[in-house]
């Protein structure tokens, strides 16, 4: 069963954020052989911390891949929250079929 991966990336931090997100990329793109990134109209994230509420704009990186390595997966997160400067970069995956 194929499966879609999601990457949430932060991009309201403008030290070098589109040009990091610009090296996922080309990097998810050399390793899977193409990504679709959601940029012309980032979504807003807020979550709770410390009573505080925080907020990122992030764009939402998109790849199909016909296995599922979660070791590279969890190694490629840890790279990206420090590249992001970030506690945590979230990473989705879903099942799909396709029609």
């Amino acid at each position: 069963m194929p499966y879609l991966v999601e990457i949430l990336l932060p991009v309201s931090h403008p030290r070098g954020s589109r040009t990091n997100v610009d090296l996922v990329r080309d990097e998810l793109t050399a390793k899977f052989g193409g990504v679709t990134l959601h940029v012309n109209s980032p979504a807003e994230g807020l979550w709770r911390d410390d009573g505080e509420i925080e907020q990122d704009r992030i764009v939402v990186a998109e790849v199909m891949t016909p296995d599922l390595d979660r070791a590279w997966w969890s190694s490629y997160r840890k790279k990206l929250e420090a590249r992001f400067r970030q506690e945590e970069i979230v990473i989705r995956v879903i099942e799909i079929e396709r029609l």
